[in-house]
């Protein structure tokens, strides 16, 4: 009787420790799943630094593309590798970024008016700042295929990006459509100024407060446009795309438990 009675205080001593360490364990897997994830996000947000850098010398165009599809490709890679729920959360990304493209490319033939700024302020105010960033980059990259891709599209994708972050900031304000349609607008202002500091850096050797301002009148109509184009399209149907956003972002998040 002594064998067995020995047996099973080693055996629970043994499952005693081994459950004791289960959570150091587990903690020490899950950092060392992190860490690639980690770096590979470090090196595509330095590709893509560096990509905006190289855009502001024009003989570079093909080097900075290159680290923007790199960049692109890191971040796709991270945000698929974090499970089934981010695939989800990917191809609605994806959906909305080429809508937004083919938008743009759609309305090409008027200066200035496109449908990605409004877009990629809902995509932001519906999913968050990461979801709102990844459409505003993927639709202006994507969309150049089409309309040209050169050292401007590193500058747009961080630009329009940018639109997808300050959309997170104010969700609620959001909601309605005045406040929707002000807000693009404004933003439509600051992307084209944003892009006249490209303009101005890439094309003047003469970087003084005279040219630049001169680069923006000159480029002023089309800014207008542009903002215009925000207001029409945010009153037009920004409410309904956000409420549509809402409810694909809530599905997302929701787990559905078989009893």
């Amino acid at each position: 009787m002594r064998t067995p009675s020995v047996a099973r205080r080693w055996s629970s001593l043994t499952t005693r420790t081994s459950r004791s360490l289960w959570p150091i364990g587990r903690f020490w897997s899950g950092r060392r799943r992190s860490l690639p994830r980690t770096a590979l996000l470090a090196a595509g947000s330095s590709a893509f630094a560096a990509a905006v850098w190289a855009a502001l010398d024009r003989s570079h165009d093909g080097l900075s593309l290159l680290l923007v599809a790199f960049a692109l490709l890191a971040v796709g890679v991270v945000w698929l590798e974090r499970g089934p729920d981010s695939a989800k959360e990917l191809a609605l990304i994806a959906t909305l970024g080429a809508t937004a493209a083919a938008g743009r490319v759609l309305f090409a033939a008027i200066p200035g008016v496109q449908p990605v700024t409004v877009m990629t302020v809902a995509a932001g105010a519906a999913l968050g700042a990461r979801s709102g960033f990844a459409v505003g980059a993927l639709a202006a990259f994507v969309s150049n295929f089409f309309l040209g891709q050169g050292t401007w599209t590193p500058w747009q994708m961080l630009g329009w990006g940018a639109c997808g972050v300050a959309g997170a900031l104010a969700p609620k304000l959001l909601r309605r459509r005045i406040a929707l349609a002000a807000f693009c607008f404004v933003l439509g202002l600051a992307f084209s100024a944003f892009m006249d500091v490209w303009n101005w850096l890439a094309f003047y050797d003469e970087h003084t407060w005279q040219t630049f301002v001169a680069v923006h009148a000159r480029g002023l109509p089309f800014d207008l446009a542009h903002a215009i184009g925000n207001v029409v399209i945010a009153l037009a149907a920004g409410p309904e795309l956000r409420r549509l956003l809402d409810r694909y972002g809530r599905r997302l998040h929701t787990e559905v438990i078989w009893a």
